[in-house]
């Protein structure tokens, strides 16, 4: 890659990243403020901790559902005009969240927000893979991926504060978190129609030398044992295993973020305060992403790095129960959110090196379906272990046994994946 080189696909990520991270910020946004809404949110309308953790869990259920066929119909469609659509059903779902008045609307609403948003990061890393070659991809997905811990260094602050407007128009803190982080989000689906272009040979800001040279860049590719169709794409062991990779680091990841504002909570903090030292964690989070991320693109092997992303995972939480002092115990699970973000900016650039056309965008959801269902899995493991026992010591050692098999698997995929 030369400097000219360097530069147009700077020019390609400076045109298409910006409105994609910041979508996918209140995407996390809106997905995880309900650890925020938690902190009033359950007293008022009756919630226990295993009916929170359940429901905080249902979102993932019509995520995974649809996420195939959401994949599916983006790739027949095109990924502008479905990517918009998903996020303006999920504003308006979100924002929808005030209605809630026990148990079972909470259900329903969750299950509601996931299915509008399936779909959203398959269909982001598809789209991707047809603007990046392989030397710029892991840093382009990891640079869309920061947006995760983004949206919680963000929404740890902004979360805190909206819930200080308690009482205004007759809106409690929580409510108002849910309306002003939700609707938004349906506003930028509409900007995204105009500002994403569908593919390389529509974009009129390249010059025809520049989309040529993208398109040739990305076709050029060599791909170990690819895979076209969907079908076996569904069978092979590759795709089979990053699945369970993903569902194991997703476990930790959401039973850690879901709950964290809770347990942050135990060290006798306000609210404002616990929002602003949940942004701190997941500063050095995104940071420890992003150079992580650079150094896989600069040599380093993708697949030995995840796992070790998940071992540094399951090792801070191993930390933090194992700790008496509030302040150590946070620092280990800062850690363990550092490496569970790595993985994930590591790992969706894996199978993008033997899947390609209908198979990768069936691939990708499926493997985003079958791994994201781990969402569903580590908040209810949490909540039902927390009102067993009362703490969460022993939940944080179950997420930690998850992160262990994941990057056991991960270890495997060696077998498997000769060329990186």
């Amino acid at each position: 890659m030369t400097d000219a080189d360097a530069r147009l696909f700077s020019k390609v990520a400076w045109r298409l990243l910006p409105v994609l991270i910041l979508a996918y910020i209140f995407n996390y946004l809106d997905r995880n403020n309900i650890g925020f809404a938690a902190l009033t949110m359950n007293k008022e309308i009756g919630l226990t901790a295993t009916q929170f953790g359940r429901g905080a869990g249902i979102l993932f259920l019509g995520y995974c559902l649809l996420e195939v066929p959401s994949n599916m119909i983006l790739y027949r469609v095109g990924a502008r005009r479905w990517i918009a659509r998903i996020m303006i059903s999920w504003g308006l779902i979100s924002a929808a969240t005030i209605f809630v008045k026990g148990a079972w609307t909470f259900y329903l609403l969750r299950f509601l927000l996931g299915a509008a948003e399936a779909g959203y990061f398959p269909g982001v890393a598809f789209y991707l893979g047809h603007w990046f070659p392989s030397q710029y991809r892991t840093r382009a997905i990891a640079w869309f991926m920061v947006a995760i811990p983004i949206s919680s260094v963000v929404g740890g602050a902004l979360s805190g504060a909206l819930l200080q407007m308690d009482g205004i128009l007759g809106l409690a803190g929580w409510k108002w978190l849910f309306v002003l982080e939700g609707l938004p989000v349906a506003i930028l689906g509409i900007v995204t129609l105009f500002v994403l272009t569908e593919k390389p040979e529509d974009a009129a800001w390249l010059t025809p030398a520049e989309r040529a040279f993208v398109i040739e860049r990305v076709r050029s590719e060599s791909r170990h044992n690819e895979v076209r169709r969907l079908a076996p794409a569904l069978k092979d062991p590759r795709v089979l295993l990053l699945a369970a990779v993903q569902f194991g680091f997703l476990v930790g990841s959401y039973g850690v973020g879901i709950w964290l504002p809770q347990i942050i909570k135990l060290g006798h903090l306000s609210d404002l305060q616990v929002g602003f030292i949940t942004s701190g964690v997941y500063a050095l989070a995104s940071l420890t992403m992003i150079l992580w991320a650079n150094h896989v693109d600069r040599g380093g092997n993708k697949v030995t790095n995840l796992a070790l992303s998940c071992v540094l995972g399951g090792i801070g939480l191993v930390g933090a129960i194992m700790t008496g002092n509030f302040w150590l115990s946070l620092a280990f699970l800062t850690l363990s959110l550092a490496g569970i973000n790595a993985a994930r900016g590591i790992f969706f650039t894996i199978p993008m090196r033997f899947l390609t056309g209908m198979a990768l965008a069936g691939g990708l959801a499926f493997i985003n379906s079958i791994g994201t269902s781990g969402g569903f899995v580590g908040p209810i493991v949490m909540g039902n272990l927390v009102d067993r026992t009362g703490s969460f010591t022993v939940g944080l050692g179950a997420l930690a046994a998850f992160l262990f098999v994941a990057a056991g698997l991960a270890w495997s995929l060696q077998l498997f994946v000769k060329r990186d």
